[in-house]
């Protein structure tokens, strides 16, 4: 009697035990015990999720969630923060690849410190047949003035020499980089500057000057390009970047990153602006909006001016600190113009970098002949650093999307009233002022200009101070973000301004399984600790990317 009992209470507990786990739904991946942002319209916060097939399944208490669902892979994350995965809106991500295979010129605090970098770097790559580098800034040395070719030239005589400031926007070139270049006094260039003194070439190229030497270097092969690919993609994942916003490929670099994506390589998100040019404008409208989960093909990127570093950005009133000069366009008002009319009539999205207050004047006033009220277009104004104030309100009139840099506010601060002046520097950075138009922008770095770290963005936008939380009290804080606002504006309002807020930008079902799990808390650690906050995991997709 004994043993008939036992074995129906084991039969009964077999069939409950089944009936339990029957009942449960199959996920791939869960994640629990975490404190899940997850950026809705809710701005609501979760415990755990579950994903299947790249997606999330449901966000939840890890009770329910570890109820409902079964998977192989599991994850407590053991209450650190989880984020939707992050946003570049606006970045350089082959130009991070090439720069990480250039010498790296980036804080060196004089010229004589270029010099030296230099050399460590040559004799590490003596078969190069030029010497190539980035990142250098005359502000940040103690003679604040454009570096000369003679430093160069004595210690290089016979290699030529390419390095590019910080910005991408002027470079210094040494005297066998002119020679291969056939650069000379009398050399002329639209939209750029070949600087000349007492008659002779000082080395220094502005902005299209740049071109008369890019042409004579020799180009990277395609082996080349997919190691930068894959070595920027390792810099982003390392960081917590799971989508990011090349501004500006040729046709053959869009090719190889579509390629490099189909063949499972290359695994970021990618959201690429197509270079103005006649060749990608004809080719690309002829194409259309080319898309895929990896790759966004849908803009074009247009240069109005240059930099407000190099004096190239275009401005209503003379520099501050150099009368002579106002800044200048890139392209003419006219060729702009047509540009832009022939990208409105493609139904392809307009992104054009505008520094400067004429330069934004300009674009705006041309985006409002063509959209002419509010709309669904999503064009955008890239940078929109130095925007006059009667000319704010036309970002809502005509439904145009500001995409900022946050750290280039404290980047620049040192040095932007002197450039400026007290009054019009207010008129500069404005993000605030800028948010009030349509209720949201998009906030990336820039990179390689900036550094890659997202969360220097995050820090920059909330605290408007350096890393070593300079200055007191924060710059210009009248247009500083709310963390809610930055956090936003790296997640689901960058998904916005590229079209893809019904894909990611958020934790919610549905949409593709990009994540972040850090090790602090952005929405509650001190501002002064930020920047330090590391990333302990990135997942693309559901899958860990780091």
């Amino acid at each position: 009697m004994k043993n008939i009992f036992k074995n129906l209470l084991f039969v009964c507990f077999s069939l409950a035990t089944y009936h339990l786990f029957a009942q449960k739904k199959t996920a791939e991946l869960i994640v629990h015990n975490a404190v899940v942002y997850t950026v809705d319209n809710q701005f609501a916060k979760a415990e755990a999720f579950a994903i299947k097939g790249g997606k999330f399944l449901e966000t939840g208490t890890s009770k329910d969630i570890l109820a409902k669902y079964t998977a192989k892979q599991k994850i407590d994350a053991k209450g650190k923060p989880v984020f939707p995965g992050l946003y570049d809106p606006h970045s350089h991500f082959l130009g991070l690849g090439q720069m990480l295979s250039q010498c790296d010129l980036v804080d060196t605090k004089s010229y004589s410190e270029i010099i030296e970098r230099l050399q460590k770097f040559e004799a590490q790559h003596k078969g190069d047949r030029w010497l190539i580098g980035r990142g250098w800034d005359q502000n940040d040395w103690d003679v604040k003035v454009f570096p000369t070719k003679e430093l160069l030239d004595k210690a290089f005589p016979n290699k030529p020499v390419f390095l590019t400031r910080i910005d991408g926007h002027a470079a210094v070139v040494n005297s066998k980089a002119i020679e291969l270049a056939k650069i000379s006094p009398a050399s002329k260039v639209n939209g750029g500057d070949v600087e000349v003194m007492d008659g002779q070439l000082t080395g220094i190229l502005v902005d299209n000057a740049m071109g008369l030497v890019r042409r004579v270097i020799p180009q990277a092969t395609e082996a080349d390009k997919r190691k930068m690919l894959l070595a920027a993609q390792k810099e982003c994942f390392k960081l917590g970047l799971t989508s990011v916003s090349d501004a500006g490929l040729n046709q053959d670099d869009i090719d190889l990153i579509d390629k490099m994506n189909k063949e499972g390589s290359l695994k970021i998100r990618n959201y690429v602006m197509v270079s103005l040019g006649i060749r990608n404008l004809d080719y690309f409208i002829k194409k259309g909006i080319y898309k895929t989960d990896r790759l966004n093909v849908r803009s074009f990127k247009l240069y109005a001016d240059g930099a407000l570093g190099s004096r190239g950005a275009c401005l209503l009133k003379p520099y501050s600190d150099e009368p002579s000069k106002t800044g200048f366009l890139l392209l003419s008002a006219a060729e702009l113009e047509r540009s832009l009319t022939q990208i409105y009539n493609s139904g392809f999205q307009a992104n054009t970098h505008c520094i400067g207050d004429s330069a934004n004047r300009l674009i705006l006033d041309i985006y409002g002949k063509l959209l002419k009220t509010k709309n669904d277009r999503r064009w955008r104004i890239e940078h929109a650093q130095v925007v006059d104030k009667q000319d704010v309100p036309k970002f809502g009139k005509y439904s145009i999307i500001p995409s900022i840099q946050a750290t280039h506010a404290t980047s620049d601060m040192y040095w932007a009233d002197e450039r400026l002046g007290d009054v019009r520097v207010k008129t500069a950075y404005a993000f605030q002022d800028l948010l009030k138009q349509n209720g949201f922008l998009a906030n990336g770095s820039d990179f390689p200009v900036e550094f890659v770290n997202p969360l220097y963005g995050f820090h920059s936008a909330v605290a408007r101070q350096d890393a070593k939380n300079f200055p007191e009290g924060g710059f210009q804080m009248e247009n500083a973000l709310t963390r809610e606002q930055a956090l936003k504006a790296m997640t689901i309002w960058s998904a916005y301004a590229n079209f893809e807020e019904k894909e990611r930008g958020s934790i919610e079902v549905g949409k593709m399984a990009d994540f972040v799990i850090l090790e602090d808390d952005l929405m509650l650690a001190p501002k002064e600790k930020l920047r330090n906050v590391k990333v302990l995991n990135t997942f693309v997709g559901g899958e860990k990317v780091h």
